[in-house]
């Protein structure tokens, strides 16, 4: 019984710090830091009698590196998708066209090459004008 109390309390101390995590800058820092407590508390825990510190240790350090080359790997996901998508948004324009009735509809294209590209993928060499869109996109 005393035995499942320190197990208890040992958790509860190591899985504690988890909460401090949240101001982490990056998926890598909250993965070394979690993987840090968790590998500490599992080392402890299945260390032998009179080394349960070491084992903590050697559990610590082997959890944060995991931890961090895991987070690491998300942010390199996370960054790879916001260049990908301010590429996009850089390379869209939207032409605004007014309709006979006073409404207005949009249409995008695409910056590809020397030209554009519009949403029934016809090819313009040109940034096309209102006037050149109304015709196919407007009434």
């Amino acid at each position: 019984m005393a035995k499942h109390i320190i197990t208890v309390l040992l958790i509860l101390v190591v899985s504690t710090p988890m909460g401090f995590f949240a101001g982490c800058e990056s998926d890598a820092q909250k993965g070394a830091g979690v993987g840090a407590a968790a590998g500490a508390g599992i080392g402890a825990l299945a260390g032998k009698k009179g080394k349960k510190t070491e084992s903590a240790l050697i559990g610590g350090a082997v959890g944060a590196g995991a931890g961090y080359i895991l987070g690491n790997e998300s942010d390199k996901k996370k960054q790879k998708k916001e260049v990908n998508e301010l590429r996009e948004e850089m390379n869209t324009v939207i032409v605004n066209i007014t309709n006979s009735n006073g409404s207005v509809s949009q249409v995008t294209l695409r910056k590809q090459g020397i030209g554009y590209v519009g949403p029934r993928n016809e090819f313009y060499d040109h940034l096309p004008t209102e006037t050149e869109l109304k015709p196919v996109y407007g009434f």
